[in-house]
């Protein structure tokens, strides 16, 4: 019977090897019209592989019930990847994959620029053919040649009694394909956001599979030695293997030398050509790229913006290793984008996640053309996290939004008549209260300075939706006032008052700062106006100051309150403003 679990094949080999009839022998580089198919084929192998690794493992974790046990499940393994289907689907994952694999290595641009998990990803990958390839033999080749086989129990009785190197070869190969498999799931699902809430969940699954199999394995290995001591054991399970004859030993040992020395050839052709390739391109470098830097190098037709700057030592984020999945390499171009071609299916999808608009490509996906200028997004040593995605507005963009800024009246006064405690106390009761008022409205608290605090309204929607927006936060922010006095009257000399000022028009809006500290914030002249307005509250002795542009756009009565102009600097014509005493007289 033919057998697919590769400590048989070992077994077989090593069985045959010390049998009386052996003493007589003698992250892919992208950019063509394939990647996106490429790319599906990577990780269908890549899931069907890991698939036929696991079950490997648990058949060995079976070992922790009994060897019987481990020879029962073994059957239904046999069941699933013994048939024709089975057998075609697994090894043409294995040819699909390793295949990808040496085009990877063919096409990649500079492998010092790996990071140690990709590192180690194409160590161990690279690293497991050898480790089974006398099982592929040994096990399919073997049956169909030969007609020869082997139970679960009988090969367990090899590898522990009489060959005990197979055990440890058969748990460095499921091992070294476990960790292998484990590093390209995380690879494929880490810019997912489930998965990075769910990342210590799928860590003690990588490190309880592979504990629990080594465990069962070994278990499982006592209890055949134990057995092996009685009387006529050995005789027993030899008697339930069928090996090659002499001859046909001979030729099975030579095909698996000759599948040896292919694989290392390949591979090293690979890297050769690699090599080949580079220079290749270096010698024929005819094209001009322009980064917003305004520094100029040359480039290859074919060639994608990721590879040149990486090639030119050019600091470039790239996360995902340059695979066209986390977004980091993402350019904003300039001159040349109506030549380039249009982007593949993969890449749309990437770019419609993170709202990109028509001029931003992903620089691992983008081949080059003459006179081409691109500006790098994201610093250079972006993490994961810039690859979430989201609206188009956190990459920098103009929108027409409302700008609220409060402020408290005299509370430098107040701080310096109390205790620490006693500020931060009031300022936090301050901030949670004004805080509620504003989302409650719809905005966004955009930041707290000092007692000061500024919000953003119609991010998400428009100007006169914005306008309305603020205008009811600020009237909930005047009641709110009120009852915080209320119940800080005993803490309080005098109760709190504060300045309000609201205008909307053009911001720069988008998520800014350094490391973590980062977020949706607005710059420009409106941003200036609605702080300016919020300090002529002091001037006006009144708590709220509206710009006439915001009245009009969110449809107020143009007579709600009072009306006048003020001189705003940087302006040529006065700005008429409306001043109302008390926000909670606000009519919306």
């Amino acid at each position: 019977m033919e057998t697919a679990n590769c400590g048989v094949g070992m077994a077989l080999v090593e069985t045959v090897k010390g049998s009386p009839m052996a003493a007589d022998r003698t992250d892919d580089a992208p950019g063509d019209a394939w990647t996106g198919w490429i790319s599906v084929g990577r990780l269908a192998s890549g899931l069907i592989l890991f698939a036929y690794v696991t079950s490997h493992l648990l058949n060995h974790a079976f070992g922790l019930w009994s060897v019987e046990a481990m020879q029962f499940l073994f059957a239904g393994f046999l069941w699933i990847w013994s048939p024709l289907p089975g057998t075609v689907l697994l090894y043409g994952a294995i040819t699909v994959h390793v295949t990808i694999a040496l085009r990877a290595i063919f096409l990649r641009d500079r492998f010092r620029d790996m990071w140690p998990p990709e590192i180690a990803q194409l160590v161990l990958g690279l690293t497991i053919p050898l480790l089974i390839i006398d099982h592929v033999i040994a096990t399919r080749g073997a049956y169909e040649l030969y007609d020869a086989g082997s139970d679960y129990i009988s090969t367990l009785n090899t590898m522990w009694v009489l060959a005990p190197v197979l055990a440890f070869k058969q748990s460095v190969a499921l091992i070294v394909a476990w960790t292998h498999g484990c590093i390209g799931i995380h690879f494929w699902l880490q810019f997912k956001g489930w998965y990075r809430r769910a990342h210590g969940l799928f860590l003690a699954i990588a490190v309880i599979v592979p504990t629990l199999a080594l465990s069962g394995f070994v278990a499982a290995g006592m209890e055949i030695r134990q057995r092996a001591e009685q009387p006529g054991w050995s005789d027993w399970a030899a008697t339930r293997m069928k090996t090659p004859d002499a001859s046909e030993s001979a030729e099975m040992f030579g095909l698996i030398d000759d599948a040896r020395v292919g694989y290392v050839l390949l591979v090293l052709g690979a890297f050769v050509a690699h090599g080949i390739r580079g220079s290749y391109h270096h010698r024929r470098r005819s094209l001009t790229l322009r980064y917003g830097t305004g520094e100029v190098v040359r480039a290859t037709k074919g060639q994608t913006i990721l590879e040149i700057s990486r090639l030119q030592d050019i600091p470039h984020a790239s996360v995902c290793g340059g695979r066209g999945r986390c977004s980091t390499c993402r350019v904003r171009i300039g001159a040349g984008l109506e030549n380039l071609t249009p982007p593949s299916e993969a890449e749309l999808k990437v770019l419609r996640r993170i709202w990109a608009p028509p001029n931003v490509r992903l620089a691992c996906q983008t081949q080059v053309v003459d006179g081409l200028e691109v500006t790098p997004l994201l610093p250079p040593h972006s993490d994961g996290g810039a690859a979430r995605g989201g609206p188009s507005y956190l990459h920098g963009r103009e929108l027409e939004i409302a700008v609220l800024f409060a402020d408290i009246r005299g509370f430098t006064t107040i701080s310096e008549q109390r205790l620490p405690y006693d500020v931060v106390f009031i300022l936090n009761r301050y901030f949670a209260e004004m805080g509620a008022a504003i989302e409650g409205a719809g905005g966004r608290l955009d930041k707290f300075i000092g007692d000061g605090i500024m919000a953003l309204f119609g991010v998400d929607g428009d100007p006169a939706s914005g306008s309305r927006q603020a205008l009811a936060a600020a009237k909930a922010m005047s009641e709110r006032l009120v009852e915080l006095n209320q119940s800080l009257a005993g803490d309080l000399d005098a109760p709190l008052r504060i300045g309000i000022g609201l205008h909307v028009g053009p911001c720069i809006v988008g998520e800014m700062g350094y490391g973590k500290v980062r977020g949706l914030t607005a710059v420009g002249d409106t941003v200036n106006t609605a702080s300016r307005l919020e300090g002529l509250t002091k001037d006006e002795q009144v708590q709220l100051i509206i710009s006439e542009v915001l009245v009009t756009a969110s449809g107020l009565a143009p007579e709600t309150g009072r009306g006048t102009e003020i001189e705003v600097r940087g302006r040529t014509q006065p700005m008429a403003i409306r001043c109302i005493r008390d926000a909670r007289d606000l009519k919306i």
